[in-house]
């Protein structure tokens, strides 16, 4: 935790594109808690997906509900710390492995992101490794803030004497070499706390990325993250959104609204149990009304145990009344947002959903017509080994923690010291040992 004393969230050396890896993925969500252990293994250059070099299959896999949780920040440490445990432990028994390290999403901390622009002299005539080095040092310079953390330092766009959108410039010619940079920042409260309940769990933190990022990683068709596309992550406690642009992330962002409050208007409304009104939003839940709506009724159980007090019976329709309002109240809170954005001038460009609150009933009609926008649900992509359960838009985020150490060159790399991600079952002898020479 260290690094964020210098408002940093770890960052993980990239994966050489030659070698395997063991990669243990963590989301801590305000609903559930997902360990995904995952093998990549080098691949030959694929006609989809053009931009990962490893396949990715998945030998562990723990899910569990979340506690101590809400709006994606950790508010019972105990709690959380025992959820994450018991995920963890069961991807590990599943994958016969014992993990040292967690790639981690986050969800709170109101995401926000700045762009800067930075140019240093070129050492030279051309364009070196240690130019680019240089610049993107002075580019992240200017991202740090009181209260504030860098989850990621990502170049849009570099150029040369004023000639901008160079993509790679190695090797090119010039005498002044600018970049444009995307700094992505969360509250270092929210950070430091969810790294305080893995860590109590005997993991580091190999490296702490934003939940909206690596939904796009996951879901996103290469053409959709080049013609310009955003992905909205649709979670419990909150809703957060990422921009794609020529194929880089230029935007994040989120708010603390999600398909919690849809299930605690339905609870109110209803005069139900929350557990209750959970199921009735999971099999019933719609936002759109059909022809036979009132007629089909739905059995809400009584709120207390006592055996005298009867169910009662709501329409269809008058679930979609209590549910519509909250979504679309979300879906123009997401519209707003993204109308400040890159991706304002694309009309055309896609909006992605993901998350557990993608799945009601109608969302994806909804959506398109509040955004003006093509939408359609995002469903992990390139992900071989998953359980069918893990397979679909609430997942997303899990599954792009196992894309994203094939992503993390793009990013601004501090060099610190080695740590492996994964180990067999000796692990906690490997742990146990550099304790002894560290101490000793």
């Amino acid at each position: 935790m260290n690094a964020l004393r210098y408002g940093l969230t770890p960052k993980m050396k990239p994966i050489s594109p030659r070698r395997s890896a063991l990669v243990a993925a963590l989301d801590v969500g305000s609903s559930k808690v997902v360990c995904l252990i995952a093998r990549l293994r080098p691949q030959e250059p694929q006609q989809v997906l053009t931009r990962r070099s490893h396949a990715i299959e998945v030998v562990g896999f723990g899910h569990t509900h979340a506690r101590g949780m809400k709006a994606g920040s950790v508010v019972n440490l105990g709690q959380a710390e025992d959820a994450i445990r018991r995920a963890v432990d069961a991807a590990e028994r599943m994958a016969g492995v014992e993990i040292e390290s967690v790639v981690l999403s986050l969800s709170a901390g109101r995401l926000a992101s700045e762009l800067f622009a930075a140019d240093v002299d070129i050492v030279g005539s051309a364009v070196s490794d240690g130019d680019i080095a240089r610049v993107l040092a002075a580019g992240s310079r200017h991202s740090l803030r009181d209260g504030r953390a860098v989850l990621h330092s990502l170049p849009v766009a570099y150029s040369i004497d004023g000639v901008d959108g160079v993509r790679d410039p190695r090797g090119m010619l010039g005498s002044r070499f600018g970049v444009h940079m995307h700094i992505a920042t969360t509250d270092v409260a929210a950070a430091r706390n969810l790294m305080l309940a893995v860590e109590r769990g005997h993991l580091d933190v190999e490296a702490m990325v934003a939940s909206p990022y690596v939904a796009g990683l996951a879901v996103l068709a290469d053409d959709e993250a080049d013609l310009g596309s955003a992905v909205v992550d649709l979670g419990a406690g909150t809703t957060t959104m990422a921009v794609f642009l020529g194929g880089r992330c230029v935007h994040l962002e989120g708010f603390a609204l999600g398909g919690q409050h849809v299930t605690m208007d339905i609870a109110r409304g209803l005069n139900a149990r929350i557990a209750d009104a959970e199921r009735i939003k999971t099999l019933y839940g719609s936002v759109l009304a059909g022809g036979s709506d009132e007629r089909d009724m739905v059995t809400v159980p009584p709120l207390s145990e006592d055996e005298r007090e009867q169910a009662q019976f709501v329409s269809r329709a008058a679930l979609v009344g209590i549910i519509k309002p909250r979504v679309e109240e979300i879906l123009e809170m997401v519209r707003d947002r993204l109308a400040a954005t890159s991706i304002a001038a694309e009309r055309r460009g896609h909006v992605i959903l993901t998350g557990g609150a993608s799945q009601l009933t109608g969302l994806p009609d909804l959506a398109s017509r509040i955004l003006s926008r093509p939408v359609r649900i995002g469903r992990p992509l390139g992900i071989a080994g998953a359980p069918d359960s893990a397979k679909g838009p609430a997942f997303a985020v899990a599954a792009g923690l196992l894309v994203y150490p094939q992503a993390a060159h793009l990013e601004h790399f501090e060099a610190r010291r080695k740590r492996h991600l994964v180990t067999g079952t000796g692990g906690y002898f490997t742990r146990v040992g550099q304790w002894l020479r560290e101490s000793f």
